[in-house]
């Protein structure tokens, strides 16, 4: 799996050091005060398990919201957990969609699934030829993760086939929205009841609830129990329970479709910013972070860390490398900040050039 900014299971939360101004994690900037209300009012019922009426309450949320039955709705302690269910699918032959994030890999790698890395190239259009017919298990993100690129709906209904199972990746699903209608979600497939497709979402990005660990995946009755089979009792607690029942709700949903509505007004301020500043930005955005390339990236890592500044090396992302940089999508004021600092140390570098090893 390698090691240090190439290790597989290093993540943004590594580099975002207390005190630097934070554009490695993909997360927002703390719960909304109805979640932290919701959550500060159950701390009294911490000394009980958690209740077989939170979980219903819980599963009922989310079933209303997505249009699925009660029995296609599992409760995960973050979005990681569903893939770590994963290999009890006992699957064959796995594809993944590459680029992406990277747990799915390594929850399959470490259960000896035997894997094939689709490697998509950039604007990495989703092509279902492009993965191999034997394959059982297909996963992929969507918006994926780093690049944020959002895949039409129609192209993944492309990677079903027989004998086959899709997992999507919708982490980061509930920040997106259609450029010319702002209708939300104009991608998401879980609102699709198919015996062969599994969609995994979590509640902790959109929210800023990282430390609480609260998600979901849906899929037939059928899957999920083959998943489940020898499950932990009480996965979740009781405020991750309540979190869920919050964030997916209506007053949820609404919050997420005004975030959305933030993230892409400040996203488009900040691919311009970039593109201004002449640092390439990759693809086409569409989540709450943008992937660029910069040569030398990682030395300008290390100086933008001395300025105080902390960013998301790609370079442990498979189809990636280590010229590529995902900047979380911030506020244009921080944004700018950025951006003038990168200028100034590229400016610096390109003064003083890197001595040569030898």
């Amino acid at each position: 799996m390698t090691s240090g900014l190439f290790a597989r299971d290093r993540h943004g939360d590594a580099d975002a050091e207390p005190g630097l101004v934070d554009f490695a994690v993909n997360v927002r900037g703390g719960p909304p005060p109805f979640v932290a209300d919701a959550l500060a009012g159950r701390i009294g019922d911490l000394a009980t398990y958690p209740s077989a009426d939170d979980e219903r309450r819980a599963v009922d949320t989310i079933a209303a919201a997505h249009g699925r039955a009660y029995d296609e709705v599992l409760l995960l302690s973050g979005a990681a957990e569903g893939f770590e269910l994963l290999p009890r699918l006992e699957p064959r032959h796995a594809a993944l969609i590459q680029p992406s994030f990277t747990e799915p890999e390594i929850a399959l790698r470490a259960a000896g699934v035997p894997i094939t890395d689709v490697i998509l190239s950039d604007p990495w259009e989703l092509d279902s030829a492009a993965v191999p017919e034997d394959a059982d298990l297909v996963v992929l993100g969507n918006p994926t993760n780093p690049t944020s690129v959002l895949h039409p709906a129609s192209a993944i209904e492309r990677l079903r086939r027989p004998g086959r199972l899709v997992v999507v990746d919708e982490a980061f699903a509930d920040i997106t929205l259609d450029p010319r209608t702002g209708h939300p979600e104009p991608e998401s497939v879980a609102h699709r009841s198919r015996p062969d497709l599994i969609v995994i979402r979590s509640v902790t990005k959109t929210f800023g609830l990282a430390g609480l660990r609260a998600g979901y995946l849906l899929a037939t009755p059928e899957v999920i129990g083959r998943v489940t089979v020898g499950r932990r009792p009480w996965p979740l607690g009781t405020l991750a329970l309540t979190a869920l029942t919050e964030c997916v709700g209506p007053t949820g949903r609404d919050h997420a479709h005004r975030e959305a509505g933030r993230i892409a007004e400040d996203r488009a301020e900040m691919v311009a910013m970039l593109s201004a500043a002449g640092i390439e930005v990759c693809g086409e955005p569409r989540a709450s972070f943008v992937l660029i390339r910069l040569p030398q990236a990682l030395r300008l890592k290390q100086r933008l860390r001395e300025k105080g500044f902390a960013v998301r090396s790609a370079a442990n992302f498979v189809g990636l490398d280590d010229d590529h940089v995902r900047l979380a999508v911030r506020d244009v004021d921080r944004t700018r900040t950025l951006v003038d600092t990168i200028t100034a140390i590229r400016e610096e570098i390109a003064g003083c050039p890197q001595p040569s090893q030898r």
